[in-house]
């Protein structure tokens, strides 16, 4: 999230530029304020009673009783909801995990809610799940750290790695290293505690600022995107001395071969290429463009691509953020085994931050509402059925049915 201040008078107004909207717009409710100023460490809720009852099978009954429930509630503010420790249980089933398109979104589990497991971050981003380890990581960009969810018994670590020289996003190979997004630079964590770094220059420029990343199973390359947010902001980074939304080159999306170390760019046409991922079958590429915190002519929208081999090809749009005439732009995203895309989306205000889920055809069928703006995600746990939510301030949690189509 970045802020930028108006020339008129000393008293300038913050402007957004993450958002592209005034901060006055969305002014803190009571309780938001009441909750940012007592929640500022971990929540440990009754994680072993949240999970035995969401894998309950009911033989479908509840699977069933929640989409015809979710059509007929009348929706709720989600800032007006208790994600406090001490806050009274959800009643089944959740009112902020909405059916869209009940014959297409069968994910809605009944008799589970969605949890806030922290809170206490500045702009929390990039959460990774390592199958191995059985824990999450995840990166709170302004503080410079990285945190770590056990899922053995909901423990967090606030600082499993500090300084992150601002990390934002973060995946893991099939070997379990974990790969991070730095300001500067790709790297990633070796078996032996040292660090790589993959790549810090390319097209014989330096990198803008790496934000998203994934590597593939088939030739364990490393595709990343290169928005440059880092460089154009000292909240989250260092300013580059370029005086230019584009801090050394144009934003791309960037394509690392595991055998030479060899950096090419695959695709420039996003405005600001945020999230990234492949398609269920690895046959598509998917790309958030984030590209309105900068550019007016922008639009809310993911882009598809073709993947051939080691290059993409046929640049479409596959998804519209808009939803009831309002729109917020996508961040982050992760899809399930059916092919089905999950994204992160927000600055627009209640019934529209949180998740956003999509078939893929690009249709929305679904959605999960948070109260605060929706960075990314991603699927995780023992059986990949639980979502995690690194939303602005806070770590969400919710098991669904479905399972992620990646390793993390």
């Amino acid at each position: 999230m970045f802020f930028s201040q108006s020339t008129s008078g000393c008293f300038a107004e913050l402007r957004p530029l993450y958002a592209g909207m005034w901060v006055h717009d969305f002014p803190p409710s009571k309780k938001q304020r009441e909750e940012t100023e007592t929640m500022t460490n971990p929540i440990h809720s009754d994680d072993k009673v949240e999970a035995a009852s969401a894998v309950i099978d009911r033989r479908g009954m509840l699977r069933g009783a929640a989409a015809i429930a979710a059509t007929a509630l009348v929706a709720t503010d989600a800032s007006a909801r208790d994600f406090g420790r001490n806050a009274e249980p959800q009643r089944y089933p959740d009112p902020d995990i909405v059916v869209i398109d009940p014959k297409r979104f069968k994910a809605k589990v009944g008799n589970t809610s969605i949890k806030r497991l922290y809170t206490g971050c500045l702009w929390a981003e990039g959460p990774a799940w390592n199958a191995q380890g059985q824990y999450l990581v995840w990166s709170d960009i302004p503080n410079s750290r990285q945190l770590r969810y056990l899922d053995d018994d909901g423990h967090i670590s606030e600082q499993s790695h500090k300084p992150s020289n601002e990390g934002n996003g973060n995946t893991f190979d099939f070997e379990g290293r974990q790969i991070t997004c730095e300001r500067t630079k790709l790297v990633r964590f070796e078996h032996d505690g040292s660090i790589t770094t993959l790549a810090e220059r390319a097209n014989g420029k330096q990198l803008n600022g790496p934000n998203d990343v994934v590597v593939h199973p088939n030739d364990k390359s490393i595709w990343f995107t290169d928005p440059g947010y880092g460089a154009i902001s000292i909240y989250e980074g260092q300013k580059a001395n370029t005086s230019s939304v584009q801090p050394y080159q144009k934003e791309a999306v960037y394509r690392l071969d595991a055998s030479t170390g060899q950096v090419t760019k695959v695709a420039d046409e996003p405005f600001k290429p945020n999230g990234i991922a492949f398609s269920h079958d690895y046959k598509k590429v998917y790309v958030c463009d984030s590209g309105i915190t900068h550019y007016p002519n922008a639009k809310n929208i993911v882009w598809q691509y073709d993947l051939n081999g080691d290059k993409l090809s046929n640049p479409r749009t596959l998804l519209d953020m808009t939803l009831d005439g309002k729109s917020g732009f996508p961040d982050g995203i992760r899809v399930d085994t059916e092919g089905n895309i999950w994204v992160g989306a927000g600055w627009v205000g209640d019934g529209y931050d949180g998740v956003q889920i999509f078939a893929p055809d690009g249709q929305r069928i679904g959605q999960i509402r948070l109260p605060e703006t929706c960075a990314n995600l991603c699927f995780g746990g023992k059986k990949r059925n639980r979502l995690f939510m690194a939303a602005s301030q806070s770590l969400y949690a919710v098991y669904v049915e479905a399972q992620g189509a990646h390793n993390c």
